[in-house]
C-alpha cells in the first residue's frame, strides 16, 4: 500500500460562532491510501479544544502511515488501530483519518458502499442532518434559520451561550415554527442557569438541549439531567465508548463525531455502548471536508439524531460527497467506499 497526506485550507461560507469564539477557516488534513488500482480517503478535522492542530496531526501522520504500510492489508483496521494507538493515543483526528480511508478503500476493492459494509441497506430509516446556526446578531441568525428552512432543512440547531439566550430562540422559532429546534450551549451555562434555560426552551418546542454544562462538571451534567424538563445530549463530555459509560446516567443522548472517537471503527463500538446503556445516539461532526463527512454519513442507518453539516458550512470543497436532498443524505447514490472524490 502507499500513502500520502496534504493539508488543506477551507474558507466558510459565513464566519461560525459559538460560545468560546469564532471560526473564518478551517484546515483539514488529507489522508489518501492506496491499494491496487483503487485509492481510499479519508481527512481530519483537529480541534484545539480536544488538544490537537493540524500541525500535531502532519506529525504523528508519518508514523501512523508507516503503521499502515507495515501491515500491509487495507481490511485489517483493528491491527493498524492498534499500531497507531502504540505510537500516540490521544490523537483521535490523526487516527480518523486513517480510518476513514481504509473504509472508503475497502468499500471500493469489495465494490461496495460502507453503509453495506456495516449490514444496512440504502432504504434503512435514518435520520435528516441538522442545519446549524451560529452565534450571531439576533436578525442575522433569525435570517440565517428562515434560509435553511427555505432550503428544505427540516430541523435545525441553534448555538447559544449569549446573554440573549432566549430571545434568539423566540425570534428562530417565530420563523421556523415547524422545523425540530435544537440547542447547543458548547459548555456555556452553570447547572442552575441551564435548568432554568431548559425550562425556558421547554415553552418554544426544543427537542433536546447539547452539551449545557462544561465538559469537566460530570456532576453538574447529572443535576441538569435530573432537573431538566428535556432530554439532555452529551458532546464534549463524551469522546471514546469509555465515555459514554461513564455519562451514561447523566444524560439521554451521546453526541459521537469521528474526530473524537478516532473513526468508523471506534465509532462503532461508541454507538453499541450506547445502546447497551440505553442512550440515544447521534453523530456530529466537525468543520469538515467531504472527505471525512462521507465517512459518517454511512453510520446513518445505526443513528437516532444527526448533526453532519460540516461540509455544507464551507464556501468551497475540494471534494464532493454524498448529495443532500432536504436535510436527508442520499445514501442509494454511493456506488462504492464512502462517495467522496477528488472535485
Amino acid at each position: 500500500m502507499k500513502t500520502d497526506f496534504e493539508t488543506v485550507e477551507l474558507p466558510l461560507d459565513v464566519p461560525f460562532t459559538i460560545s468560546r469564539g469564532t471560526t473564518e477557516t478551517t484546515k483539514n488534513v488529507v489522508v489518501t491510501i492506496e491499494h491496487g488500482d483503487e485509492v481510499g480517503y479519508g481527512a481530519a478535522a483537529p480541534s484545539r479544544h480536544y488538544g490537537e492542530t493540524p500541525a500535531t496531526v502532519e506529525a504523528l501522520l508519518p508514523e501512523y502511515l508507516d503503521a499502515v504500510e507495515a501491515v500491509g492489508d487495507p481490511f485489517a483496521r483493528r491491527e493498524i488501530h492498534d499500531r497507531m494507538l502504540s505510537v500516540a493515543r490521544d490523537n483521535p483526528a490523526a487516527r480518523a483519518a486513517v480510518d476513514i480511508a481504509l473504509w472508503d478503500l475497502a468499500g471500493k476493492l469489495l465494490d461496495q458502499p460502507v453503509y453495506r459494509l456495516l449490514g444496512a441497506s440504502a432504504e434503512t430509516e435514518r435520520p435528516p442532518t441538522s442545519f446549524t446556526v451560529g452565534i450571531d446578531d439576533t436578525d442575522a441568525m433569525k435570517r440565517r434559520a428562515r434560509a435553511a428552512v427555505e432550503s428544505g432543512y427540516p430541523v435545525l440547531k441553534v448555538k447559544l451561550g449569549t446573554d440573549r439566550d432566549r430571545r434568539i430562540i423566540e425570534a428562530i422559532r417565530a420563523v421556523a415554527p415547524d422545523v425540530s429546534l435544537r440547542v447547543d450551549a458548547n459548555e456555556a451555562w452553570t447547572p442552575t442557569e441551564a435548568v432554568r434555560n431548559c425550562e425556558a426552551l421547554a415553552d418554544h418546542d426544543v427537542e433536546f438541549v447539547e452539551q449545557p454544562v462544561p465538559a469537566e462538571n460530570r456532576e453538574g451534567l447529572r443535576y441538569v439531567s435530573e432537573r431538566s424538563p428535556l432530554p439532555i445530549a452529551a458532546d464534549e463530555s463524551c469522546l471514546t465508548a469509555v465515555d459514554v459509560a461513564e455519562v451514561a446516567d447523566r444524560c439521554d443522548i451521546v453526541n459521537l463525531k469521528l474526530m473524537k472517537t478516532g473513526g468508523i471503527t471506534p465509532a462503532i463500538e461508541a454507538i453499541h455502548t450506547a445502546r447497551a446503556h440505553g442512550l440515544e445516539v447521534m453523530c456530529g461532526c466537525m468543520l469538515e471536508t467531504n472527505a471525512a463527512i462521507a465517512g459518517a454519513v454511512h453510520l446513518l442507518p445505526l443513528l437516532d439524531y444527526a448533526d453532519l453539516d460540516g461540509s455544507l458550512l464551507l464556501e468551497s470543497d475540494p471534494y464532493e460527497g454524498i448529495p443532500v436532498s432536504e436535510g436527508r443524505f442520499v445514501l442509494g447514490a454511493v456506488e462504492c467506499g464512502t462517495g467522496a472524490t477528488p472535485r
